[in-house]
């Protein structure tokens, strides 16, 4: 099946392929790459920034069947990289196993989510793409090429931005299932969160603090606490206070698309993931930016972007902060140090956020503020290339997979590729 033109799940962008073609077997996938000069894959469409566009053709694997191989012994399951990680869940879960992290929305695929680096949360979690321990790739000539966890250069290939081929499937690392509660505070003083932001990050497997960066609180932090953890569920904490009749919705979504909050455990994929799957996630018409900076200078960045609350707060949805752990994964926005995740839901208002986003990036360029790959920035080449210090190899290795250039677009010329 094929398409004239497609928008991205938020209608913000438009992409301009010349056809979007949805492969339903990894063979067809195969031809399709091998008979093309160029071809981008597409996922679930839950980027905003141009990564996955090109102007001539693009490939979906959302359709391709998952295929799950469960390995208990080797404790990882290998699946097709356009699943959506709900689905591996709810499949996982029903035989007693799990995922260590899971991202906001449980709807996005598999290997579009690796491929940006996207993330989940919590201190002591990586990125979703640090539990991949092997993909198998559609080259350029349409053969498929596996490589494994240990394999030359298989950290550059992992958070890959769709370089090296089209990624049909992944094995990723499983662990025995756990339960989860989910709790809200609210009322948390501003000052307590900048002078222990590690102590509100901490109190649970996974936190996430929302803000619009002018009220006098902190609006609210959900705590995730895993249940075989032994960690203590407290009602009050510093001034914030337990809220045990319900979240509310924060932004411009309804309350019935939210996972359970109101501190009653259950299953992992029902609780660290934010939205449900059987919903509509977030907000849906809406921009979304993102950056990582050190979490060791996190409250100094908070404090650079409170000064310019004002200008934020008109065109903000919300803002949530996170947490990732360090990794080696040569793009990975976490990289070799361990992150607070600065994320802006926007109001589909794309010139004040253009316009917004070169002070943002100003405020925080002092912390090294890696952006997301899928998101909107306005991160030049010369920035990137001091901020991700294995790009020269990431380069020679998508020459080596990828000589013809036939999964090269004008995101990556522009960001990636440049100079030549």
């Amino acid at each position: 099946m094929s398409h004239d033109s497609e928008l991205n799940w938020a209608g913000t962008l438009e992409y301009s392929a010349a056809d979007i073609i949805d492969a339903t077997t990894i063979d067809e996938v195969s031809s399709l790459v091998a008979g093309a000069e160029r071809i981008r894959a597409l996922g679930t469409r839950h980027s905003f920034s141009d990564i996955a566009d090109t102007d001539a053709l693009l490939v979906t694997v959302t359709g391709i069947e998952p295929d799950f191989v469960l390995d208990e012994e080797a404790r990882t399951v290998t699946v097709g990289g356009g699943t959506r990680y709900g689905i591996l869940a709810r499949f996982l879960e029903d035989r007693g196993w799990a995922l260590h992290n899971m991202g906001s929305l449980p709807h996005i695929s598999i290997a579009g989510a690796i491929a940006t680096g996207t993330h989940g949360s919590g201190n002591g979690n990586g990125v979703l793409s640090t539990a991949v321990s092997a993909l198998e790739i559609v080259i350029s000539d349409g053969e498929r090429r596996t490589v494994r966890r240990g394999e030359p250069g298989f950290d550059g290939l992992v958070v890959g931005l769709g370089a090296f081929g089209v990624v049909v499937r992944v094995t990723l690392d499983i662990q025995p299932s756990f339960q989860v509660r989910q709790d809200v505070y609210r009322g948390l003083p501003w000052d307590v969160l900048l002078d222990d932001l590690d102590g509100v990050t901490s109190l649970g497997y996974s936190v996430s603090v929302f803000t619009d960066w002018v009220e006098e609180t902190i609006a609210n932090f959900w705590v995730k606490t895993r249940m075989d953890a032994g960690t203590e569920v407290v009602d009050e904490w510093r001034g914030a206070k337990r809220d045990i009749v319900s979240a509310g919705a924060l932004w411009e979504t309804s309350d019935d698309n939210l996972n359970e909050q109101g501190g009653k455990p259950g299953p992992w994929l029902e609780r660290l993931p934010h939205f449900r799957l059987d919903r509509v996630p977030s907000a849906g018409d809406e921009i979304q930016t993102e950056y990582f900076v050190p979490r060791a200078q996190g409250a100094d960045a908070i404090r650079a972007l409170r000064a310019l609350g004002p200008k934020i707060a008109p065109h903000l949805m919300i803002t949530e902060l996170r947490t990732a752990a360090a990794d080696d994964l040569w793009l990975s926005m976490a990289y070799q140090r361990d992150s607070l995740i600065i994320h802006f839901t926007w109001k589909n208002e794309p010139k004040a956020v253009k316009a917004l986003l070169p002070q943002i990036e100003e405020a925080l360029a002092p912390f090294d503020a890696r952006p997301h790959w899928g998101k909107l920035n306005t991160v030049d080449a010369a920035t990137l290339e001091r901020l991700y210090p294995r790009l020269p190899e990431f380069r020679a290795l998508a020459a080596e997979w990828d000589p013809t250039g036939a999964f090269r677009n004008d995101y990556l010329d522009r960001l990636i590729f440049t100079g030549e």
